[in-house]
């Protein structure tokens, strides 16, 4: 079960990425496709961050209390973000950016 320090954690990194994500939406740096597939992987990397805290704390603890569960929650925290966001913008990307070669064959009735 996540502990509500690291669910924090997880919503304190996700804001901030999202914040800096919507600005750069909203100066025009950053197209309406792109800004769905990060917001996607902005939020599938907070959770992903608040489970690797916890798992990694778990492990770490389980290898070497103290010292173990502070870098294991450090660990497991990059590791959760980065597969968080890893599976949530290939995810995204698939609904909201389709490929252009599988997009305008997709409807091509020539081939039937």
């Amino acid at each position: 079960m996540l502990r509500s320090s690291s669910v924090w954690a997880g919503v304190i990194a996700g804001g901030l990425s999202q914040w800096k994500d919507t600005r750069a939406y909203k100066h025009g740096e950053m197209r309406k496709a792109d800004y769905k597939v990060h917001t996607v992987g902005n939020i599938t990397g907070a959770a992903g961050l608040a489970a690797g805290i916890e798992y990694g704390a778990l492990l770490g603890t389980m290898v070497i209390p103290g010292i173990g569960t502070v870098l294991g929650s450090i660990l497991g925290g990059l590791a959760g973000d980065k597969f968080g966001r890893y599976l949530g913008e290939g995810a995204a990307s698939a609904v909201f950016k389709p490929s252009a070669r599988v997009w305008n064959h997709a409807f091509d009735m020539d081939d039937m």
